[in-house]
């Protein structure tokens, strides 16, 4: 968690006590951005419905400024929103991030889907969110934004990436390739193709998915074992190299099907064969998008 984060508060706004120094320089910042009109809005986090959750909100008067929070309870991805064509109408919009939200902003960007004009990126440090740490906390090493325009709160030091950044890995990989078949298999009977994986996804910027074509159809859309397979299956395989971690398609399903495992296999696949971790910045194209006049070639071989 990062240094000085305001502690849990009642519904509404909060007096100055309950609010860490982090969290009032957020929100002074936010009524500057929109009292200046250099953005319609600043997308960011605020009181939920109880003690214990936190909600997206969409500020849009300098007067609400007071309705942001950060602390423990954020653990939502807000880039998701970027995506919407409501918002990119707007122009320019400011968002908080975390250190694995800022991620998914750098491949917005190397995918044009999102403008830098258009954006002002308002960095929180962050070393984990939840308590116990979310899962997807206990594996991250970026504490600190790789790309933002303010940051708040006391910077600290990402850590290296290794083998060893990947613990939630080790029971599934030491499963053999039946044993693996059969628990994806038990996970995916479960799959009621709601799509809420896809929805919570920022990487998800199909206008039209593949799951919506019918004239060819290539995935089944009823919730059945071969169609279950192929849609969870292609999804993972479309957000190879594309896929920032940050776990929200797995805190999405209604059935809690581990989807985080299948997604980081691939990340870390990835980092252990080429190096690559996604969305560390905005230029390095991924491995998959990446040919080379000259490569061996070898697993075509």
């Amino acid at each position: 968690m990062m240094a000085g984060t305001s502690t849990y508060i009642a519904a509404g706004r909060d007096s100055d006590a309950n609010v860490s120094e982090v969290v009032k320089s957020l929100r002074k910042r936010t009524r500057e951005l929109l009292e200046s009109g250099d953005v319609k809005m600043v997308i960011g986090y605020g009181q939920g419905f109880t003690s214990t959750r936190a909600i997206p909100v969409f500020i849009t008067s300098p007067d609400d400024a007071d309705k942001l929070i950060f602390d423990k309870r954020c653990s939502y991805n807000l880039t998701m929103y970027l995506k919407k064509a409501e918002i990119k109408a707007m122009g320019r919009v400011a968002i908080v991030v975390k250190g694995c939200d800022a991620k998914a902003i750098n491949v917005l960007l190397y995918e044009s889907q999102v403008k830098r004009e258009n954006l002002v990126i308002l960095g929180m440090v962050c070393t984990g969110m939840g308590d116990p740490v979310e899962d997807k906390c206990a594996d991250c090493n970026v504490y600190v934004p790789p790309i933002y325009d303010e940051l708040f709160g006391e910077p600290v030091t990402n850590k290296n990436w290794s083998e060893n950044s990947f613990q939630r890995l080790k029971e599934l990989e030491k499963m053999s390739r039946e044993e693996r078949f059969e628990f994806w298999t038990g996970h995916f009977s479960r799959c009621i193709k709601c799509y809420a994986c896809r929805e919570a996804c920022p990487i998800c910027t199909c206008t039209v998915c593949i799951t919506d074509k019918n004239q060819p159809q290539w995935i089944p859309s009823s919730p059945h074992k071969l169609g279950n397979f192929h849609w969870n299956y292609t999804r993972a395989f479309h957000l190879a190299g594309r896929c920032i971690g940050c776990d929200e398609c797995h805190r999405a399903c209604p059935v809690d099907i581990p989807l985080a495992l299948l997604n980081w296999k691939l990340i870390k696949d990835l980092f252990v064969d080429y190096g690559f971790i996604t969305g560390m910045d905005p230029e390095t194209k991924p491995p998959m998008a990446t040919y080379v006049e000259g490569e061996e070639e070898e697993f075509i071989k």
